[in-house]
C-alpha cells in the first residue's frame, strides 16, 4: 500500500454522493506522440472511491516496431523482445479498467493511445469516463509553476523513483491524486470528468515529412497543425437546427469521437464548411458527444448560443450538404 505522504485534505466525513466508485490511476509509455505509435508499457493503480489503494498493475509491451525514444522510458528492443503484444495483456488490462474512471496526467493523451490499442485488437477499453489530474490541479487553484507531473508530486511531498517509467509514474499520481481528491470532496469541487467513447473507424497511416530523430523515433505532437486548404465559400452564418448545413458554415469539434477526428475533418473539408480550431461568435456549429463537458469549446458555446449536434447527427447531415449561393 501507498504511504499517506500528505497533510492536504483529511477525508471529509460526508462524501459526495455524486463522485464515482472507484478509479484506475493509468500511465502508458510509448513509442511516440503521433497516432500511429505505440504503448510499450502500461501501469494501474486501483483506487476505490475515496483514493485509497486497491492494488496495482504493470506489464511491457511489445510494440512491433522501434521502441521510440529509449534515452526517455529506457525500453530497448532487447527489452521488449518477448514481451507480450498488446492483444495478449488486453483482457487483463481490461479488468483493471472496468468500472472505474481512468485517472491520468494529460488523460487526453493516454486515453487515445490506449484506445488506439484495443482498436487494433478489435476490441474496447471498459472505460466510460476519464478525469485528467491536470484539469483537477486547476479546478483546485494548486499554486504550481507549471503542470508537469514532477510540479503535481512536489506539491503534496511525494518522491519520484524513477521518472518515465510506467508503475512509478503511476504510483507518484495516485499518491497525489489522493490528497488532491480529498480535498475537491471537502471543497465540493465538481470533478472534471469527461466521456470516453473507443474508436470505431480510424486509421493507422504516418505522417509524412517528418524527420527521424536517432532510433528512428519521430519528435511529433499527437495532433499536430494541419494545412488545410482556404474555404472557398462564405460562412452563411449559423446553423438552424432541424435544416441543412450549407457549404462555408465554420464548424467546430469538442470530445472524444467514434470516428477519428482528422477523418471527421477531412469529411467536413471535402463538403465545402470550414473547419475551425477554435470557437468564435462566427462558429455556425459545435459538434461534441459530451455538450455539457467543461472544454471551452463547450463552455464558449453555451455563452454565445451556437447551436451543438452528436457525431451521429452530424454523420447524417454531411450525406445533404446545401450548396453555397453561388454554385
Amino acid at each position: 500500500m501507498l504511504e499517506d505522504l500528505t497533510t492536504a485534505a483529511s477525508s471529509p466525513t460526508v462524501w459526495p454522493a455524486a463522485y464515482p466508485q472507484g478509479y484506475a490511476v493509468v500511465d502508458v509509455e510509448t513509442t511516440g506522440l503521433a497516432r500511429d505509435d505505440r504503448i510499450v508499457s502500461a501501469a494501474v493503480y486501483r483506487l476505490d472511491a475515496r483514493g485509497e489503494v486497491e492494488d496495482h498493475w504493470y506489464t511491457v509491451v511489445n510494440p512491433e516496431r522501434d521502441p521510440g525514444p529509449v534515452w526517455i522510458h529506457g525500453l530497448t528492443s532487447e527489452a521488449l523482445e518477448g514481451a507480450p503484444l498488446f492483444r495478449d495483456v488486453a483482457e487483463e488490462f481490461a479488468t483493471r479498467l472496468e468500472g472505474r474512471v481512468l485517472v491520468a496526467h494529460n488523460a487526453v493523451f493516454d486515453w487515445q493511445m490506449i484506445a488506439r490499442e484495443y482498436a487494433r485488437a478489435r476490441s474496447e477499453a471498459p472505460v466510460k469516463q476519464r478525469l485528467c489530474t491536470i484539469a483537477l490541479s486547476k479546478e483546485l487553484g494548486l499554486p504550481l509553476p507549471n503542470h508537469k507531473l514532477e510540479s503535481l508530486a512536489a506539491h503534496f511531498g511525494v518522491v519520484q523513483r524513477r521518472a518515465h517509467h510506467a508503475l512509478d509514474d503511476a504510483r507518484v499520481l495516485a499518491e497525489a491524486f489522493r490528497p488532491s481528491l480529498r480535498a475537491a470532496a471537502a471543497s465540493g469541487v465538481r470533478l472534471p470528468l469527461h466521456e470516453c467513447r473507443p474508436l470505431t473507424e480510424w486509421t493507422d497511416r504516418p505522417r509524412t515529412g517528418q524527420q527521424a530523430a536517432p532510433g528512428g523515433y519521430r519528435p511529433t505532437g499527437w495532433r499536430p497543425s494541419r494545412r488545410r486548404p482556404a474555404c472557398p465559400y462564405p460562412n452563411p452564418g449559423r446553423y438552424a437546427p432541424g435544416g441543412r448545413l450549407k457549404q462555408g458554415m465554420r464548424v467546430a469539434f469538442s470530445g472524444d469521437t467514434s470516428v477519428e477526428r482528422e477523418l471527421l475533418e477531412d469529411r467536413a473539408t471535402e463538403a465545402g464548411l470550414h473547419v475551425a480550431t477554435s470557437l468564435s461568435r462566427l462558429t455556425s456549429l459545435l459538434v461534441t458527444n459530451d455538450p455539457d463537458s467543461g472544454t471551452s469549446k463547450a463552455v464558449k458555446a453555451r455563452q454565445y448560443g451556437t447551436p451543438v449536434v452528436d457525431e451521429a447527427a452530424f454523420g447524417q447531415l454531411l450525406g445533404d450538404v446545401e450548396p453555397a449561393a453561388d454554385c
